[in-house]
């Protein structure tokens, strides 16, 4: 199995670590892999799109969802370090509400798998990154929704201070982010 799983406290969303081989000329690893991501996880999905961002530290982007067309998303690291959130926000969930977040970085090759239903969302820890993602539903704008990166109600421990940011740097659209309890 070229993975490791290793679920969270939000058992749905799953770490994935993949099997690196490296020696002196550098490193492969399969970053994804249809047939084995299904026996490791149970979960058959499709992805339909992938994405690249690149963005410089302190920039957070976040918590997006979208009501309708929801995104599955595995998301990884290629270059630099994020802190990296996934939100429950399906209603009839146990778990609605509760937020689980780790550090995926270009050294670490952690992914982290985040359910169709969940806000998901990052903040840029190194000088830039560059973060990818594969989603099981096409980009809706029109159904896009955006949750306060900072919602009280979710309290998020986003690991400002100890990497040397004062201040978020976010986009128009995520500067009107809502509450929770508001969406």
């Amino acid at each position: 199995m070229p993975y490791t799983i290793t679920p969270t406290a939000i058992p749905e969303v799953l770490i994935l670590e993949p099997k690196v081989f490296g020696d002196a000329r550098g490193f492969f690893f399969e970053s994804f892999n249809q047939r084995d991501f299904a026996r490791a996880t149970g979960l058959n999905v499709q992805f339909v799109q992938d994405n690249h961002s690149r963005s410089c530290k302190g920039v957070l982007r976040g918590l997006h969802y979208q009501i309708q067309h929801p995104q599955g998303k595995l998301v990884r690291v290629a270059q630099g370090a994020v802190f990296d959130v996934a939100v429950d926000i399906c209603k009839n969930s146990r778990t609605f509400g509760k937020w689980v977040g780790i550090k995926l970085t270009e050294e670490n090759n952690k992914q982290l798998w985040v359910p169709a239903g969940f806000a998901h969302g990052f903040i840029v820890l190194s000088d830039s990154a560059d973060f990818l993602y594969k989603t099981t539903d096409y980009y809706a704008p029109q159904h896009e929704g955006c949750i306060a990166w900072n919602d009280p109600t979710i309290g998020i421990d986003w690991p400002l201070a100890q990497n040397g940011i004062d201040v978020p740097q976010l986009s128009a659209k995520d500067l009107k982010g809502e509450k929770l309890t508001d969406v």
